[in-house]
C-alpha cells in the first residue's frame, strides 16, 4: 500500500492556507479565495488551484496584507511553529504591516469601528472628528 507522506510537491491553495494557519477553517479560506482576497503569483485563482514551493501568495485579511513565498507544502495542519516554516514573509510586507500597526496606534478612524448604519451618537462623533 502507498503511504501518504507529510511533505508533498503541491496541494490545493485553500488547504495550504488552512494548514499555514492564515484561516481557522478550510471553508473560510475557500470563501476568501472566491472573493478575490487571495492572489497566487499576482493572479486570482480558484480554491482547487495547486500551490507549489516558490509561489508568491498575497492574502488580504481585514486591514492586513500578507505577501509570502511558499517554502513547504504540508498535507496536515500542525502547530503554529510548524506552520511558520511553511512560508517566508517578504520584507516589504513586514514593513507595510508594521507601518499600518504604528499608524493605528496613534490614530484610529472613528468610522472603522462602526458596523451597519451609524447611530445619532456615532454621526456626531464622525462630524466632530471631521471639523
Amino acid at each position: 500500500m502507498n503511504t501518504i507522506s507529510n511533505t508533498m510537491e503541491s496541494t490545493r491553495i485553500d488547504k495550504w492556507l488552512w494548514a499555514a494557519r492564515f484561516f481557522k477553517t478550510r471553508s473560510l479560506a475557500t470563501h476568501a479565495i472566491e472573493l478575490g482576497r487571495v492572489l497566487q503569483n499576482e493572479q486570482r485563482v480558484k480554491p482547487a488551484h495547486n500551490v507549489k514551493a516558490g509561489d508568491m501568495i498575497e492574502v488580504h485579511l481585514a486591514e492586513q496584507v500578507w505577501t509570502v513565498r511558499v517554502q513547504r507544502i504540508l498535507d496536515k495542519r500542525g502547530s503554529a511553529s510548524i506552520a511558520q516554516t511553511m512560508y517566508e514573509e517578504t520584507a516589504a510586507s513586514k514593513a507595510l504591516r508594521e507601518q499600518v500597526a504604528e499608524s493605528k496606534k496613534y490614530y484610529r478612524e472613528p468610522s472603522a469601528q462602526l458596523t451597519g448604519r451609524p447611530t445619532k451618537r456615532d454621526r456626531r462623533l464622525i462630524d466632530f472628528t471631521r471639523s
